[in-house]
């Protein structure tokens, strides 16, 4: 049971993050939690001033800096816990900014009876034009499938929430987060193991924030390039894909790749067929914005092609990158 007023933790994990460091600690600075609130922040050695920003807010928050020497997110996310004085982690990530009652939001939803972890929905909103059509592209269900988080108005139970609050209590029997390969996917494979006991995850729309996504067609492909290769890995490492969704890009890939090969053999009208229908699809995903069709068109396809290239790369390298990733760390796994 959670208390009425527990001390709270947020975790947050940064490498250069000196663009949106700011906003995203004016954001956690105006929380109207009554509790005690404190944040840890594992900076991975960043060098484009992240640092000297943290600096700055040190003596507004009650703030503490350790280093992350492994860069990625679920290792310093593991320091940052291990010296959390909180009774309740929150999970925060430094593109987001967040609303003034994100805090006791999630810790509404934490007393919720059997709820052992909640989150709320993943807003996307742009800060330049590109950014803005990958905004448009992640509402819609053709760009980004089912999963309720992508979904403002989806609540109840799911497999996994962003970011996420949690008792210390369960993410220490949990082993904390599990290193992967591509640096991702930790968190699905956090709330799969939370789902494996027997423990529920909530999605609670009442938990506002907003993601600040990549507004590069590069560091978008190489986003979901990572996102399908710890689809992968987290098959590797549990047996079963989190769910089922990895598999419609990367099934789209091997349609693509296939027809392509097929092509001076049998003709090219496979590929555009299996073209024209992937593309009628994507029109229909950016038709909620007219004006940026073309834009949010393209940062699907960039989506989709680095999501299920991704998920075939992490199937060909098979287990044994995870799991020396994990022997490494020593990550959980309970």
């Amino acid at each position: 049971m959670v208390p009425d007023v527990p001390s709270v933790t947020l975790l947050v994990a940064t490498f250069n993050e000196a663009a949106f460091i700011d906003d995203c600690l004016a954001s956690l600075a105006a929380q109207d939690y009554p509790g005690v609130l404190s944040i840890v922040i594992a900076d991975g050695g960043s060098d484009d001033g992240t640092r000297e920003r943290i600096a700055r807010w040190q003596g507004r928050l009650d703030l503490a800096v350790v280093d992350n020497p492994d860069r990625r997110q679920s290792p310093g996310l593991n320091r940052a816990a291990a010296v959390a004085t909180g009774e309740i982690l929150v999970r925060i990530d430094a593109h987001t900014v967040y609303a003034p009652d994100y805090v006791s939001a999630s810790l509404r939803g934490l007393r919720e009876p059997g709820v052992h972890a909640v989150g709320g929905a993943l807003r996307p909103v742009g800060a330049t034009r590109f950014g803005c059509a990958v905004a448009a592209a992640m509402q819609s269900p053709i760009a980004t499938g089912p999963a309720k988080f992508h979904r403002e108005d989806g609540g109840g139970e799911v497999d996994t929430v962003y970011l996420g609050a949690f008792s210390r209590d369960d993410f220490m029997v949990l082993g904390g987060l599990r290193s992967f390969p591509s640096g991702a996917g930790e968190d699905a494979d956090f709330y799969y193991r939370m789902r494996r006991r027997g423990w529920r995850v909530r999605l609670d729309p009442s938990i506002r924030s907003e993601y600040r996504p990549r507004h590069h067609p590069g560091a978008l492909l190489r986003q979901h390039f990572r996102y399908g290769q710890a689809k992968a890995e987290l098959l590797w490492a549990n047996g079963v894909f989190p769910s089922l969704r990895p598999l419609a890009p990367a099934l789209l890939v091997a349609a693509l790749v296939g027809s392509v090969a097929a092509g001076p053999a049998i003709g090219w009208w496979p590929l555009a067929a299996i073209g024209g229908v992937w593309l009628a699809a994507l029109l229909v995903a950016g038709a909620a914005t007219p004006a940026m069709l073309p834009l949010v068109v393209f940062a699907s396809m960039v989506m989709h092609l680095g999501y299920g290239i991704g998920v075939w790369w992490g199937m060909l390298r098979g287990p044994r990158p995870v799991q020396r990733a994990l022997a490494k760390h020593g990550d959980g796994g309970r």
